[in-house]
């Protein structure tokens, strides 16, 4: 059962209250750059995302979210870290949301933000990272490096307790429009302290991983540490951090709700392992389907087998699929048999099959 929190809008898209995860991106672009900033843009949000970060590293590039902002229709968040009046900035250039860090910025400066974002109505994330923690706490976990359990109990705790004085600093203010992420590049740490926090607050979560390297460790640590969340209820936005394309971030992304059956969108690919009881390229066969896959929007299940006992057996709830025999092969639906076929037809025979169910469907 998912958590349920209050519901936070940005502009049409609501984050929160049993409403679907939304998957956000995040261009790599420098601002300054306007036109290669909304190219990327554009094509994180026909990836599918829903929500577009854009780092603001300076003065010069929070005032050209007046001018990107006029050339997309995808609802923008600024990722501000150290200076908070590129914040201000950026409400009055027309940015519709707003993360900080309660790590680099002081409470003076957090509410100036908070006060700036209520006039215009853009919600705030309170974005606390494992690495902007106070130099106490940093202190005291040097002290326990050794201690696998105990430290990442007290990053943990260090960044639900960062998160809660910033929420009680701002609700204290009037201010409650708020989401919340605790991120670290350690999945355990990033697990405890999101866990600990979702049952003290009331707002939506954001998650993700940080600092997760390149495919395929850091697609394995996102999946791991976002999966393992969803799977608990936990979770209203995520995104995938890679050291690689930003749109590849927001397919993973839709692969991992896709998994955790949060989402009910495109196809799934089910193939057994293969084994000495194999009759057929199997690899060979499930790289053909993927190959045609990426045309179909129905949420089909899609089983390649490489014996009879996977197939149509093992993977009856699949909606069509192809097994190899001694003979050749079946072509299958629901775990019925429908035909015999010709093993140098199989792929050709399901991609076929597979196109007039997605036609049939009504998905495109």
């Amino acid at each position: 059962m998912r958590r349920k929190s209050r519901i936070i809008q940005v502009r049409e898209v609501k984050i929160g209250g049993g409403f679907p995860p939304v998957v956000q991106g995040m261009v790599k672009t420098d601002p300054l750059k306007v036109e290669d900033t909304v190219r990327e843009i554009k094509k994180v949000q026909e990836e599918g995302a829903k929500l577009v970060r854009v780092a603001i590293p300076n003065i010069k590039a929070a005032r050209n979210i007046s001018l990107i902002r006029e050339m997309v229709d995808v609802p923008l968040v600024a990722d501000i870290h150290f200076n908070y009046r590129l914040a201000l900035e950026v409400i009055d250039r027309g940015i519709d949301k707003v993360r900080v860090n309660p790590g680099n910025l002081s409470s003076r400066e957090i509410l100036l933000v908070a006060k700036k974002a209520r006039e215009n109505k853009i919600p705030l994330r309170i974005g606390v990272n494992s690495g902007s923690l106070p130099k106490n706490l940093l202190k005291k976990i040097s002290a326990v490096k050794d201690n696998k359990e105990e430290r990442s109990r007290l990053i943990a705790e260090g960044m639900v307790d960062t998160a809660l004085n910033c929420i009680k600093l701002l609700e204290e203010n009037g201010f409650e429009d708020i989401v919340v992420s605790l991120k670290s590049s350690e999945v355990p740490v990033t697990i405890l302290s999101n866990k600990i926090i979702a049952e003290k607050i009331p707002y939506p979560i954001h998650l993700g991983i940080t600092a997760t390297g390149p495919p395929p460790g850091g697609i394995i640590k996102s999946a791991v540490g976002i999966g393992a969340l969803l799977s608990e209820g936990i979770g209203d936005t995520i995104r995938v951090s890679l050291t690689g394309s930003s749109v590849e971030e927001v397919k993973i992304a839709y692969e991992i709700l896709k998994y955790l059956q949060l989402v009910d969108i495109g196809p799934t690919l089910i193939t057994c392992p293969t084994c000495g009881r194999s009759r057929g390229d199997v690899r060979s066969l499930a790289e053909g389907v993927l190959q045609a896959m990426k045309n179909i929007h129905a949420p089909l299940k899609v089983a390649v087998m490489g014996c009879e006992v996977n197939g149509p057996g093992e993977a009856m709830e699949a909606d069509i699929g192809i097994a190899c025999t001694r003979q050749g092969g079946i072509l299958f639906k629901k775990g019925r048999l429908l035909n015999k076929v010709r093993k140098d037809q199989l792929l050709d025979t399901l991609i076929r099959e597979l196109h007039q169910m997605d036609q049939g469907s009504g998905s495109r």
